[in-house]
């Protein structure tokens, strides 16, 4: 048996994972899990990165006298921290929906230009993203930049802390803005051209890099266990969970992350248009995908919904919004920044429909079925677009995740785009860490074997498509309310 530990921080929750392969199959057990949630303080937002860090040495104790094989970490993307002299954390981690860098993007953009920034990185234009972070963080307190030592994403964080190296693995770098995806190094003639202060990266490890081990005070026990990068990027683990050749794919949590394997980045004029992003992969593959709003706008519901007294479970949304009377209340891009972080997401939703000329939904469960068929039928023209820009031609979707339990929106989304889906696993992001730690360890000889065993482990569910040509009208009535594939976010 080779035991692994598997620490998956999202941006709502984080667990820990421990996985066992034995016989040629892995079984997961959940040992802990805990919520992710920002603190509002002074007027920003940021991450509560030393309540993870708690929950992360409570998850180390719970491996009771099991021997362990390895850890890795893999989280959200976009955010960073700050070390000072002496290897302390500076200030928590900003939160990517904090208004420190609103209007960020559009400065840096008139800067440099949207076209070679996208011809240096290859990254998606988005304003979360770090690259816009840290310039608006040069701004408004550069004496706190001054005082850096060391730039981290937050997984490099919690490797520095387990192990005492500093380093940034290559997935979760990625998705900076400030790497070359080309040749997989950090993009320091931007930072320069900047000023921003490329002096504080650190040097870039592929996925599935031994880092080091386990420092003796944090598990005495444990000490001496080998730390493994993963894809430290949640969404770099999901994608190398599974074998999707042939298919999209669909990573789906707050955020859908749409998109493909291929093996080279894709940089084209019409990629950059269609504002895809090519990120990190596995075994020099790069990841070609575009992130969409996801679940977000259904938890962001959820919760104003919560707080006007209105206590509503997921699941009891998601039951109500099945039923066909309700279909088609209304439809919106997902991805209009009016749903990126509204003081209420269901009035942001109504103001949409109003502004639109549609319905506003009347209750709960038509919000729900808006927000479902909205999300499918932006999944169909991200799909499109992906075609177009790679010339392939995807057979099927396969959706992890979470997400990947929704049945009800697996099987919109086989409607919306005519394709069969296919969902699971849904732990695919633990499952592609403790894939990597798999590799890196010898347990396994090849990505290809652990995918195998994966496949094997984890049973799918497939959802095949039907009322074809209900879904063909909606989508065209879908594009009438909005820019969806040329959108510039």
């Amino acid at each position: 048996m080779s035991s692994h530990l598997a620490f998956d921080l999202g941006a709502e929750s984080g667990r820990a994972m421990l996985g066992r392969l034995s016989k040629g199959r892995i079984t997961l057990a959940e040992l802990c899990r805990f919520a992710n949630e920002p603190v509002r303080s002074n007027g920003s937002l940021q991450w509560d990165i030393l309540r993870l860090w708690h929950e992360m040495r409570r998850g180390l104790t719970l491996t009771g006298d099991t021997a362990l094989r390895s850890i890795g970490v893999d989280t959200w993307g976009c955010d960073y921290a700050l070390l000072g002299e002496r290897g302390n954390l500076l200030e928590n981690p900003y939160h990517y929906r904090d208004a420190r860098h609103e209007g960020t993007m559009d400065v840096v953009c008139l800067r440099v230009g949207r076209e070679q920034l996208y011809a240096q990185t290859g990254s998606q234009i988005l304003p979360i993203n770090t690259l816009f972070q840290l310039y608006a963080a040069s701004e408004a307190t550069p004496r706190l930049i001054e005082a850096a030592r060391a730039f981290l994403m937050v997984p490099d964080l919690l490797n520095y802390w387990l192990t005492g190296r500093l380093c940034s693995e290559y997935t979760i770098a990625s998705t900076t803005q400030m790497v070359d995806a080309r040749t997989r190094t950090w993009a320091t003639p931007l930072l320069d051209a900047l000023n921003l202060p490329s002096h504080l990266l650190q040097p870039l490890v592929e996925p599935g890099t031994l880092i080091g081990e386990l420092r003796d005070d944090i598990h005495p026990a444990l000490a001496g266990t080998p730390v493994v990068a993963p894809a430290c990027h949640d969404t770099g683990s999901a994608f190398a969970s599974v074998d999707s050749e042939g298919g999209a794919f669909l990573s789906s949590g707050t955020w859908s992350l749409f998109g493909a394997e291929v093996p080279q980045p894709i940089m084209t004029a019409r990629a950059r248009d269609l504002n895809f992003t090519n990120e990190g992969g596995v075994c020099g593959t790069t990841r070609l995908l575009k992130n969409i709003g996801g679940m977000w706008l259904m938890q962001a519901c959820i919760r104003g919904w919560a707080s006007a007294g209105q206590r509503l479970s997921y699941d009891e949304l998601l039951q109500s919004a099945g039923d066909d009377r309700l279909a088609f209340p209304a439809l919106f891009d997902p991805d209009h920044p009016a749903f990126f972080k509204p003081a209420d997401m269901a009035s942001a939703i109504a103001d949409f429909c109003r502004t639109s000329g549609q319905t506003v939904p009347s209750t709960p469960s038509a919000y729900a079925r808006a927000i479902l068929e909205s999300l499918a039928l932006k999944y169909r023209a991200v799909v499109e677009s992906l075609e177009e820009i790679t010339g392939v031609h995807y057979r099927y979707i396969r959706i992890v995740g979470g997400g990947s339990r929704n049945r009800l929106l697996n099987q919109f989304t086989a409607d919306a785009t005519g394709r069969p889906v296919i969902a699971g696993p849904i732990e695919a992001t633990a499952l592609g860490n403790i894939a990597m730690q798999m590799l890196a360890t010898g347990a396994v000889s090849s990505l290809a074997e652990a995918r195998q065993i994966i496949a094997e482990s984890f049973p799918t569910e497939r959802f095949e498509p039907r009322a074809a040509d209900r879904w063909e009208d909606q989508y065209q009535r879908f594009r009438d309310y909005g820019e969806v594939t040329s959108v510039r976010t």
